[in-house]
């Protein structure tokens, strides 16, 4: 379980990531754009790294408000969440082996 769980936020961040490029580059030719609640339904469902590098490294949504602000506050409140499962949770929730049993 705890190894979908790791492979959903894998691939949520790279399809985040990517969709913020894919945005950027529609921007720059004056193309069909990808609507803004899309990219950040992307960050809250998981994907705020990916949304975050993408914003840097794409220099994209970064003069928006509700992303330049948005985005790290979905990934710091995704951070204490994630710790706060850490901490409470059984050890073995804790015990993750990306080893092939």
């Amino acid at each position: 379980m705890a190894k979908l769980v790791v492979l959903y936020f894998i691939v949520l961040n790279i399809l985040a990531y990517m969709l913020f490029g894919v945005d950027k580059y529609k921007a720059v030719r004056a193309h069909w754009r990808i609507p803004e609640a899309t990219l950040l339904l992307f960050a809250v469902l998981g994907g705020s790294v990916g949304a975050l590098v993408g914003m840097r490294l794409f220099l994209h949504k970064t003069q928006k408000n509700k992303f330049r602000i948005g985005v790290p506050v979905i990934l710091l409140v995704q951070a204490a969440l994630a710790c706060w499962l850490c901490l409470s949770a059984p050890p073995a929730f804790l015990a993750v082996s990306f080893v092939a049993a």
